[in-house]
C-alpha cells in the first residue's frame, strides 16, 4: 500500500490509522472492515498489552475472577496492523503526519480515539499505597491489596468509586469513602435522585463521609480538612477523568472547555480527514439541543459506526451519516444493577416508578410529554422499553408513566 497521502475528497482513502487502542479504537478498526474498507488499517495504542475492554477491570478482573478482559478480535485475520506500547505525541495536519515514540506515522485518514485519563488527586503523587482504576496494571497493582484485606479509603464517591467500593467490600476491606459534595454522584444526578443512594453504602458495610475534602494524603492515613485521619492501607482516588488530548496541543485541532475534541454531527474535528470518537471527544446533539461529551462504553461502541460509514461513504459522495445516539450506561454497584439512558438536562418534570427506599425503581425525565431520559434501579425492562422511546420521540400519559406496574410502553398517548 503507499503511503502517499491525498488531497482532502480527491479519491477513496488508503491508509487509515487509529490513535488509541481502547474501546473506541478497537470498534473503528473493525468497523471498517465491516464497512468494505479494504485499505490499510493501522491501531496505535500506547499500553503494551492486547487491546482489552475496561468494565470488567473495576469487577471480575480486581477481584481476581478473571485475568484479562482482551477484546476477542483477530487481529491478524482481519488485516488491523497493531502497534502497541506506542505513545502518540503530536499532531502535523498539514503534513497527514502522527508524531509517535516510535517515528512519524502518515495517514490518508486519522481517526482519534485516545480516552480520557484519571484525574490525580493534587499533593498525592508518589506517595505510596495511592492508587488510580483505569488501566489493567491498575487493575492488577490492586488486586492484591483487595487480597490482603487492607483498610482502604476511596476519594470520590461517583460511579468509579461506588463500583470500586463495592468489589472492595466483596473482598471483606474496610472501606471509607470519602466526598467533598453533599452527596455521592453529586456531578451525575440531581440530588432527588443521587440522595437514595447514600443509604446503599452503610447497607454493604461501608462508610460514606460527604462533605469531607482531602488535607493530604500520608502513608497509611489519609487526613482531612476537619483534622480527621483515616487509616489507610490503600487509597483509591476517583475523583474524575478528562479527555486524554494534552499531546494535541499545537496541532491546531479545535479542543473545547474540557478539554475535549470538538466534533461535528459527523465526528469530524476541526483538520481535514480527522475524525474523533469516544472519550477524548465531544458532538453536537439535535436531540438534547446541545454539545454532549459522553464518558461512556456504549458511547466508544456506538460512534465508531458512523466514523466507518462516513470514512468509507466519503468517495462514493454519500451524504455523511449524523451521530446522534441516545446516550447510555450502566453501574453495577452494591448488589444493585443501575442502567441511564438519554440526557436529562433539558427535563421539565421528573417522575418516579416504585418506591426508591426498595430494591427496584426507576426515575423518568420528561421535556412537556416526551420523554428524553431515565434511570432504572433493578428494572432492566423499564430501561429497555424506555431507550426506544426516547428514541422514537413517543408523547408519554405522565399519570400512566408514573404506575410502576405499567410496562412504559402502555404510557404512551
Amino acid at each position: 500500500m503507499s503511503e502517499q497521502t491525498q488531497e482532502p475528497g480527491s479519491s477513496a482513502p488508503r491508509r487509515v490509522v487509529v490513535a488509541g487502542a481502547g474501546m473506541a479504537g478497537v470498534q473503528t478498526a473493525v468497523a471498517l472492515r465491516e464497512q468494505g474498507f479494504t485499505g490499510t488499517v493501522i491501531l496505535i495504542g500506547a499500553e503494551p498489552h492486547q487491546p482489552y475492554d475496561r468494565p470488567p477491570l473495576s469487577k471480575a478482573v480486581l477481584l481476581g475472577k478473571s485475568e484479562g478482559s482482551a477484546f476477542d478480535v483477530d487481529f491478524e485475520a482481519l488485516g488491523i496492523e497493531l502497534r502497541l506500547g506506542c505513545e502518540v505525541l503530536g499532531l502535523r495536519p498539514g503534513d497527514h503526519e502522527l508524531d509517535t515514540d516510535d517515528g512519524p506515522v502518515p495517514y490518508d485518514v486519522l481517526v482519534l480515539a485516545t480516552g480520557a485519563e484519571p484525574i490525580r488527586l493534587p499533593g498525592a503523587e508518589g506517595v505510596p499505597g495511592v492508587h488510580l482504576l483505569r488501566t489493567l496494571d491498575d487493575a492488577e497493582r490492586l488486586r492484591p491489596v483487595l487480597a490482603r484485606r487492607h483498610d482502604i479509603v476511596v476519594v470520590g464517591a461517583g460511579w468509579i468509586g461506588a463500583e470500586f467500593a463495592t468489589a472492595a467490600r466483596e473482598a471483606g476491606c474496610a472501606v471509607t469513602v470519602v466526598e467533598a459534595a453533599e452527596r455521592p454522584l453529586a456531578g451525575a444526578l440531581p440530588a432527588e435522585v443521587a440522595a437514595p443512594m447514600a443509604g446503599w453504602y452503610a447497607d454493604a458495610g461501608a462508610v460514606l463521609r460527604t462533605h469531607a475534602r482531602v488535607e493530604r494524603v500520608e502513608p497509611g492515613a489519609v487526613v482531612l480538612d476537619d483534622g480527621s485521619r483515616l487509616p489507610a492501607g490503600a487509597v483509591v482516588v476517583g475523583i474524575g477523568a478528562r479527555p486524554a488530548t494534552a499531546w494535541l496541543s499545537g496541532s491546531g485541532i479545535e479542543l473545547g472547555t474540557h478539554g475535549e475534541i470538538v466534533a461535528d454531527q459527523h465526528l469530524r474535528s476541526s483538520a481535514p480527514d480527522v475524525y474523533a470518537v469516544g472519550d477524548c471527544a465531544s458532538f453536537p446533539s439535535g436531540r438534547y439541543g446541545g454539545r454532549l461529551l459522553v464518558h461512556h462504553w456504549d458511547n466508544a461502541l456506538q460512534g465508531p459506526r458512523t466514523v466507518a460509514v462516513n470514512i468509507v461513504g466519503r468517495a462514493s459522495g454519500e451524504t455523511p451519516a449524523v451521530y446522534d445516539p441516545v446516550p447510555y450506561f450502566w453501574s453495577e454497584q452494591f448488589g444493585r444493577f443501575v442502567q441511564y439512558a438519554g440526557h436529562h438536562a433539558a427535563a421539565d418534570t421528573t417522575l418516579w416508578r416504585g418506591d426508591p427506599a426498595g430494591p427496584a425503581w426507576t426515575v423518568c425525565w420528561l421535556r412537556g410529554d416526551r420523554l428524553v431520559a431515565l434511570l432504572a434501579v433493578g428494572r432492566p425492562r423499564d430501561l429497555a422499553q424506555g431507550r426506544r422511546l426516547i428514541e422514537s420521540g413517543t408523547p408519554m400519559i405522565p399519570a400512566l408513566l408514573a404506575d410502576p406496574a405499567r410496562p412504559l410502553k402502555a404510557a404512551t398517548a
